[in-house]
């Protein structure tokens, strides 16, 4: 829990996230969820299901559609009321389009959709009866952006990046980042004098060298690196490694029930879990990285982001789905703690 003594100075902090301003290029999908009820067993299904599971008939009820990958770093931007350029690529599909329309619809937002004829914009569908996901289907396809179109992407993002303070790359691995992309555009942000905050589901962490700071998740940490993440020693000394091998500024690790660790130039700082209960982990990497990337934008010291962020996802897998932590979400939690403690 947060120290009643630091609660003011948090409160302070949270006012600030929306003051930040910052560029997300990454993976853009659509993420859509089909609700309905399961009533009883389909008669093509196999021997042996019964209703509940696969195999039975789900009358479907309504949908919902929201931006994903890259694009929830964006919601969960705009939900903290910070300004964001996005810079993505998109396939010439309805997809595409309804994903387009989503972002742009979001308060705050310049958005950089390309489209790329031929290319599939990924979509992935998610069916939940009753309070559980039955199945996820998705649909993609994996390629490296047009050459031409690259090069409009690459001068899209210095641009963005001058007018902001913060870049976030987010690489979900659908081929936004393939060859030397992100090199080119943390080379084009150290010229500007951005500040790059990478989120990456890539094994290999080497084409983000000299990042200002990465955010892995235990499992992520342990393929990055090949070794074990079993104790705090390990994790500690597996991002030690990693920061060193690649020249990266700072590494937050996320470490789920645990909460998070904060390797950098000042040492190691933890940062125990904040949720009260964990309803869904679903897209709460991009609420860390998020909430991160605002603080930063706004100022705030490294430390004070980290522990924003670890408040922020304590929010966010306390909500069904792929939820967001807003402002007045994280005032809702500090606020009756400042109160009580006579600050």
């Amino acid at each position: 829990m947060v120290p009643s003594a630091d609660i003011p100075d948090l409160v302070a902090a949270v006012d600030r996230l929306s003051r930040g301003s910052v560029t997300v290029i990454g993976d853009a999908m659509l993420d859509r969820y089909i609700y309905g009820t399961v009533l009883n067993v389909s008669p093509e299904a196999p021997i042996g299901m019964s209703a509940g599971y696969p195999g039975g008939i789900m009358v479907e009820e309504r949908e919902v559609a929201t931006p994903g990958g890259a694009g929830n770093v964006v919601r969960n931007l705009t939900a903290l009321g910070a300004a964001v350029a996005f810079v993505s690529v998109v396939g010439d599909d309805q997809a595409g389009s309804d994903l387009t329309s989503l972002i742009g619809g979001q308060p705050g937002v310049e958005p950089w959709l390309l489209v790329q004829g031929g290319r599939t914009t990924t979509v992935k569908t998610r069916y939940i009866a009753d309070g559980r996901q039955l199945l996820r289907a998705d649909r993609e396809r994996i390629a490296a952006i047009h050459p031409k179109l690259l090069e409009r992407m690459l001068r899209i993002a210095g641009d963005a990046m001058m007018a902001t303070s913060v870049t976030v790359l987010s690489d979900y691995a659908k081929g936004l980042f393939s060859g030397d992309v992100a090199a080119l555009l943390i080379a084009s942000a150290r010229k500007s004098g951005r500040l790059v905050v990478v989120d990456s589901r890539e094994e290999d962490y080497s084409p983000y060298a000299g990042a200002d700071i990465v955010t892995p998740n235990r499992r992520e940490l342990a393929q990055a690196t090949a070794m074990p993440i079993d104790t705090e020693r390990q994790i500690i000394a597996a991002a030690m490694a990693l920061r060193q091998r690649h020249a990266f500024g700072a590494v937050l690790v996320t470490r789920g029930s645990d909460g998070m660790t904060l390797l950098n130039d000042e040492g190691v700082r933890h940062f125990p879990a904040e949720a009260a209960a964990v309803y869904d982990l679903a897209g709460v990497g991009d609420t860390v990285t998020a909430t991160l990337a605002a603080g930063l934008a706004a100022g705030l010291d490294i430390g004070v982001a980290a522990r924003l962020s670890n408040i922020a996802a304590g929010i966010a897998v306390g909500k069904p789905g792929i939820a967001v932590a807003s402002v007045a979400d994280m005032l809702a939690e500090l606020v009756p703690l400042q109160a009580t403690s006579g600050q």
